[in-house]
């Protein structure tokens, strides 16, 4: 069911379309986190460190393909709140073959050099194997993760957030499903959880499909589904190769990083994937309510209602704020039992580390909740270029702030969190006063509702 936020109360218009997007990002993200609780729990510290250093590059190379087909989405929401269709039925078209090419083409590149990424990360001789088996096997589906997010993105555009998430709700049930029964009951390890995910992905993609085929005639393209326009791909591709990159550069980010902790040991890269993945849980939802915002003032843009974007940002400040204080609390007085999930008893190592990581990261989630509503309303001006220099700003900060206190002073593993901090100072520094100025520049308007 597509939605027009054009017209109609804002806040519960934000709240109807970021709960779907926080359900299917927390699904999503139960793909990682499955693998990492079910290898950690039934094979080992080794094999949960193989995973977590395995998951920076899959992650980085998932997020650029997420990235572009975010690009397109902003351009298809401008499209539908202006009503043209025409147009939107070209930009679908040639968004998904173009995809479709470059997924097939990066896929078999990236299963041919996975261990020289590897290599690179200065990935521990003892889990190599483990974690470029772990790569191939994942990069083997990468096309499935672009068909996924080209139809999720295509649907939220039109204002559905709720299908994509029935899908992903299904795919995430069939992931720890088929990872147990490849972990555990078939002994396969590593390799047996990187199937799981890359199966569970194709089903979705095939639900998907179907779904859209039956119930969404404006999907329902036909022959039109061979419109290749040149001109509208590279526009797609200027605006998704931004979104792409700034995706790309979070990814990296955490990828040196990942370089620092891991000339640390065992136990400080299985907790470094640990906390990661908390983090992806606690943070994803600030990022699914900016979405939610991008979307809201992409249709409002598209329909040159200047006024009504800018209380659907103030509105998604009010929905940040509420968020993030609930799951500060909760991060903050369930550390250890959190921790305790990704490990096994004996780990108590790893268990301490998380936890002191986790109970001062906790309230530094403010942070990331006010760059985040910044980004989203850059994004649905269709200004890239703001949101990709503050991230780039944000993870080099954050990577030189990390080697200076662990690598050369020695500091312990809460560091980590003080060093995403830094990042998050830097990132709001630059955008406080560019949000400010573009502000200002915008006209109210006068005479439309």
């Amino acid at each position: 069911m597509t939605t027009d936020m054009t017209e109609g109360r804002i806040i519960p218009q934000l709240t109807e379309f970021t709960i779907p997007l926080v359900l299917g990002n927390l699904f999503q993200l139960t793909y990682n986190a499955a693998d990492s609780v079910i290898v950690g729990k039934f094979v080992g510290d080794d094999a949960l460190a193989a995973v977590g250093t395995a998951g920076p590059v899959m992650n980085m190379v998932i997020l650029f393909i997420s990235g572009m087909c975010m690009g397109a989405g902003i351009l298809m929401s401008t499209q539908y709140g202006a009503k043209k269709y025409g147009h939107l039925e070209r930009q679908i078209s040639t968004t998904l073959l173009g995809g479709l090419a470059f997924s097939a083409a990066v896929s078999l590149l990236l299963i041919l050099f996975a261990r020289p990424l590897l290599n690179l990360l200065q990935v521990p001789s003892d889990i190599m194997d483990s974690a470029g088996m772990y790569l191939r096997i994942v990069f083997m589906g990468l096309i499935f993760t672009f068909v996924y997010n080209f139809f999720s993105n295509t649907l939220r555009a039109l204002g559905d957030s709720r299908v994509p998430l029935y899908f992903l709700i299904i795919s995430a049930f069939l992931n720890i499903v088929l990872d147990l029964f490849f972990v555990v009951v078939l002994k396969c390890g590593v390799p047996g959880s990187a199937a799981a995910t890359v199966l569970s992905e194709g089903l979705c993609c095939l639900f998907c499909m179907i779904y859209i085929k039956k119930k969404v005639p404006l999907l329902c393209l036909g022959k039109k589904w061979r419109i290749f326009d040149v001109s509208i791909l590279w526009r797609t591709f200027t605006y998704g190769i931004t979104s792409a990159l700034q995706q790309m550069c979070i990814q990296l980010g955490k990828i040196c990083v990942q370089t620092v902790v891991n000339v640390q040991g065992v136990e400080f890269i299985a907790a470094f994937t640990a906390i990661n993945r908390v983090d992806d849980f606690a943070m994803t939802p600030q990022g699914n309510i900016a979405h939610a915002a991008t979307t809201f003032m992409a249709q409002n843009r598209g329909a040159g209602k200047i006024r009504r974007m800018k209380r659907g940002f103030l509105s998604s400040i009010i929905l940040q704020v509420i968020y993030t204080t609930a799951i500060a609390i909760a991060v903050f007085v369930f550390a250890r039992q959190i921790m305790q999930l990704f490990v096994s008893d004996g780990s108590e190592e790893v268990i301490s580390l998380g936890v002191s990581y986790l109970q001062l990261i906790a309230f530094m989630y403010f942070m990331p909740s006010a760059t985040n509503v910044i980004q989203g309303f850059f994004r649905g001006l269709g200004d890239l270029k703001v949101t990709l220099f503050s991230t780039v700003l944000n993870m080099a900060v954050r990577f030189l702030a990390a080697w200076i206190m662990i690598h050369m002073l020695g500091g312990g593993f809460e560091c980590l969190a003080w060093a995403n901090f830094a990042g998050w100072i830097a990132m709001l520094a630059f955008q406080v006063p560019m949000i400010l100025i573009r502000w200002r520049k915008e006209v109210p308007e006068k005479n439309k509702k």
